[in-house]
């Protein structure tokens, strides 16, 4: 009965989403929408992928929440938890306010992710898996990121969840190839913020995107100047962080 009341909630949150979705981006500009496809995409790790696809296919429940029972989430490797959970979200997080893309998004350093997984979110054992496994995690996702090129949203979210200060110049790198993935800069605007180093808390630039008067929507204009401030900042901070 439970597992009927999550679909119905599901399809009718879908449904305002898809209502006031479609009317908004209308306002919007073929880029836009483009880079906000690209900026919610996922990584997809290579890692057992068909056999963690089949369990997750297999996964049946009455509750809120989808997960592999213990039995078969334990018969997993490490390398299969890590897709396992790069690919599925267990608890189910329902929120019915739908979060629209922002017009001219491509030109702007937004003040939080997105959630690559609409309405669920991982679990405790998920998040603790990462956190456990901090170190094997930041390699995965490095191998994921030289082979692919790119750094998905869930990878992202995985750094953070870990305070992955480790991988600052390797995200850094990642930014330099392009210059496209804006998140990049967000992720890195995170971990100091997860480590609270002043000179980034004491900032301008905190103030206007987590201040009293932010939201999740802020955001900053990117531009040559403010690409230049956020990365000198990060390396500073990592620099910090790496003498102890």
């Amino acid at each position: 009965m439970k597992y009927k009341l999550l679909t119905i909630a599901l399809l009718f949150c879908s449904s305002l989403f898809a209502q006031e979705s479609a009317d908004y981006n209308q306002k919007q500009s073929k880029e836009s929408l483009a880079y906000h496809e690209a900026r919610t995409k996922i990584s997809v790790p290579p890692y057992g992928i068909v056999k963690v696809r089949a369990k997750i296919a297999k996964i049946t429940s009455d509750t809120e929440n989808l997960k592999l029972s213990a039995k078969e989430y334990l018969s997993l490797s490490l390398k299969e938890k890590f897709t396992y959970c790069m690919i599925h979200a267990e608890d189910y997080d329902q929120n019915c306010d739908p979060v629209l893309p922002v017009i001219d998004e491509e030109k702007k350093i937004m003040a939080s992710l997105e959630n690559p997984f609409p309405e669920f979110a991982w679990s405790e054992r998920q998040t603790a898996f990462l956190n456990k496994n901090r170190d094997s995690v930041m390699a995965l996702v490095k191998a994921s990121v030289l082979r692919s090129k790119r750094m998905g949203l869930n990878y992202k979210l995985a750094i953070n969840e870990i305070n992955g200060w480790e991988m600052i110049p390797f995200i850094i790198q990642t930014f330099k190839a392009d210059h496209k993935d804006l998140d990049l800069l967000t992720l890195l605007m995170k971990l100091m913020i997860n480590n609270n180093y002043a000179p980034f808390m004491q900032s301008e630039t905190h103030r206007k995107l987590y201040g009293n008067e932010a939201n999740d929507r802020s955001y900053i204009k990117f531009n040559k100047a403010n690409e230049d401030l956020m990365l000198s900042r990060a390396n500073d901070f990592y620099l910090k962080m790496k003498k102890g």
